[in-house]
């Protein structure tokens, strides 16, 4: 098994806005080792959600090439890309993306229903993740009835209970206030110290950046600071 989960070599994405191309990454190397806790920061436009679609398979490069667990990327169809987020890897969203009509449960568990695992393992284990991440009390209550900050720990609940090879979190805490952002990010940080998942965020909140363990800085599409490069 290799030591690294995200490779990414030489990577470029141009996007059209009005006819007018913009230079969205431009010849990016990045890798992240297995265990790492990384957040790509940068103002608006900077590239890092752009780099984080393109590491989780939704969205492709122009140029380069992306492992992710040592799967190439690049060649793959949209079902295999289907597949592999699926099964190696966890999302959370600044939006949630939680289903309105299926509870805290429901929604914990639905990953695991596509993954074909049978329904007594998949509320097992969903109730479980629910106690662990303190929301136990939440499990029949929809999103609509949820605040936030709890429903923002169903999806957490949601990413990693299927024990994903990666957790890719795109501006976790931006609807959130900073007691929660705190909440949730030590929730994260504990998660990647107590459990070894590895955890790529964007963000441009300097909270969340503070909790990661290595901070790599984009602007205009290309790396400019890598506290991991500087202290090798």
């Amino acid at each position: 098994m290799s030591d690294l989960v995200v490779r990414c070599h030489s990577i470029s994405r141009t996007y059209q806005d009005d006819s007018v191309p913009v230079r969205a990454l431009v010849d990016v190397d990045f890798e992240v080792a297995r265990g790492e806790f990384v957040s790509l920061a940068g103002p608006s436009g900077s590239g890092k959600s752009t780099l984080l679609n393109i590491i989780g398979g939704l969205d492709r490069p122009d140029a380069g090439t992306v492992e992710v667990d040592g799967v190439g990327l690049n060649q793959l169809s949209e079902s295999d890309l289907s597949d592999l987020r699926l099964h190696k890897l966890g999302f959370v969203f600044q939006a949630y993306n939680l289903i309105p009509v299926l509870s805290a449960r429901e929604n914990v568990e639905f990953i695991m229903q596509l993954q074909g695992v049978p329904a007594g393992e998949r509320h097992g284990r969903a109730e479980a993740m629910l106690e662990e991440l303190g929301i136990e009390s939440m499990a029949d209550r929809r999103p609509g009835e949820m605040s936030g900050g709890q429903q923002q720990r169903v999806a957490v609940a949601r990413a990693i209970v299927t024990h994903p090879v990666l957790l890719l979190a795109d501006e976790p805490s931006a609807n959130l206030d900073s007691t929660t952002t705190e909440e949730l990010l030590k929730l994260l940080r504990r998660l990647n110290e107590e459990h070894g998942v590895t955890i790529v965020t964007a963000t441009h909140d300097p909270l969340v950046m503070s909790y990661a363990r290595r901070q790599v800085r984009l602007r205009d599409g290309r790396i400019i600071e890598d506290s991991a490069r500087e202290a090798a």
